[in-house]
């Protein structure tokens, strides 16, 4: 799992409890990366719609925000 994150963004340290504790009650063992996201570029890159983002495997965990392309320093 990995957590985009701009800097100082005060909804990531939450955001990645709930991550654990979901898959703490799910039984599923994960390891949480953490990114930091800086640029306009690094945001297309990787995907990013807002601090704090959750992907999978690469892929947003909301279903309905893959097809986006709004990447940005949100």
């Amino acid at each position: 799992v990995r957590v985009l994150q701009m800097a100082e963004c005060p909804a990531t340290p939450r955001t990645i409890r709930l991550v654990e504790d979901i898959a703490r009650a799910m039984g599923i063992s994960i390891a949480v990366d953490q990114a930091l996201v800086e640029t306009p570029e690094q945001a297309h890159a990787l995907a990013f719609l807002g601090s704090p983002t959750v992907q999978v495997e690469g892929q947003d965990i909301e279903p309905e925000a893959r097809a986006r392309l709004d990447f940005g320093l949100t």
